[in-house]
């Protein structure tokens, strides 16, 4: 079930399932990232935890479930954005209310550690979920363009699109620095495929692997995408504990996302590592696609569907369902 696409006038709901916003947002991020909502025809409001912070910078479970309840419940509210992300959403799988969220289907936006959420919540109610941006990425990075046309292109419209690499990037939404992204999408195995679009943070999927919370993996085509908190070693055994999963024989392509700086991950070690697992040897695969913490973030459906062609020098991939 998709849920209902966003026009002018509708309002955004800001929870923090995950951490609570950072000491490091400020009042003029938050205001940026509302002015960017806001060309969109969108208004924002917060739920009432998302600046409370406890030794593990979240807030309770409580608390939390109470501000995503609170937000599919409000009539009000069209859509859903987590503050950012972290390391604890987890936690709030085992007590969501699901028969809400299914009878008030809204969209949800996150990335990073949301993606358990997101999961989650796409396989327990069907409903499509999305990683995307968060809010605070919208207001911390100053190149947000690319991302705010593609939450244009994916909450506004049912119509299909291709995915476009960006002209530049930064390493992530608190840097500076534009990089400019000469390689543009990397192919590696070639092939097509068209399936159901699952996926996410690569360690926060391996979270979920053998709970009641992943969703099935037969017939999909999966996004995968690791941050700084892995290195090019551990990028290559997260993905082989998904690839050793029963269901992973099943997987028809997959698309992984930009790869930050201090993951060490060179386009030479991307390709050695995909080459030397048999398992994809004949699906499709390619890297370097804008989702992530690299900055801007295209919006990937979950439980979309998408269609990928790879050759020996050309990756497109266009997201056909969300």
């Amino acid at each position: 079930m998709i849920p209902p696409k966003l026009k002018a006038g509708d309002h955004v709901r800001v929870i923090a399932p995950a951490h609570g916003f950072s000491p490091s947002f400020t009042d003029d991020m938050k205001e940026r990232a509302e002015k960017k909502l806001g060309e969109l025809g969108l208004t924002v409001s917060y739920g009432k935890y998302v600046w409370e912070r406890n030794e593990f910078d979240t807030t309770s479970i409580e608390k939390r479930l109470e501000d995503l309840h609170d937000a599919y419940a409000d009539p009000k509210v069209s859509c859903i954005i987590p503050a950012m992300g972290g390391s604890s959403a987890n936690q709030l799988l085992k007590y969501i209310d699901y028969e809400l969220v299914e009878k008030k289907p809204k969209i949800i936006c996150g990335l990073s550690d949301i993606t358990a959420l997101a999961d989650a919540l796409y396989k327990k109610t069907g409903v499509v979920t999305y990683y995307g941006p968060h809010f605070t990425m919208l207001g911390a990075s100053k190149i947000v363009d690319y991302s705010i046309e593609h939450i244009r292109k994916t909450f506004f419209s049912e119509a299909s699109f291709s995915l476009k690499p960006s002209e530049h990037y930064c390493d992530s939404e608190w840097d500076k620095q534009k990089i400019v992204n000469e390689d543009g999408f990397w192919p590696v195995n070639q092939g097509e495929a068209e399936g159901k679009s699952i996926g996410g943070n690569l360690l926060t999927i391996n979270f979920l692997l053998g709970s009641e919370f992943m969703p099935d993996m037969k017939n999909t085509i999966l996004f995968l995408e690791a941050n700084k908190v892995l290195d090019y070693k551990d990028v290559q055994n997260t993905l082989q504990a998904i690839l050793n999963q029963p269901a992973s024989d099943q997987v028809l392509g997959i698309i992984i996302g930009r790869f930050q700086k201090k993951t060490g991950m060179t386009r030479d070690l991307f390709e050695k590592m995909i080459r030397s697992k048999n398992e994809l040897n004949n699906i499709p695969v390619v890297g370097n696609v804008d989702f992530g913490h690299t900055i801007p973030m295209l919006t990937f459906p979950i439980g979309g569907k998408v269609k990928m062609k790879v050759t020996e020098n050309n990756a497109s991939v266009e997201v056909t369902e969300h």
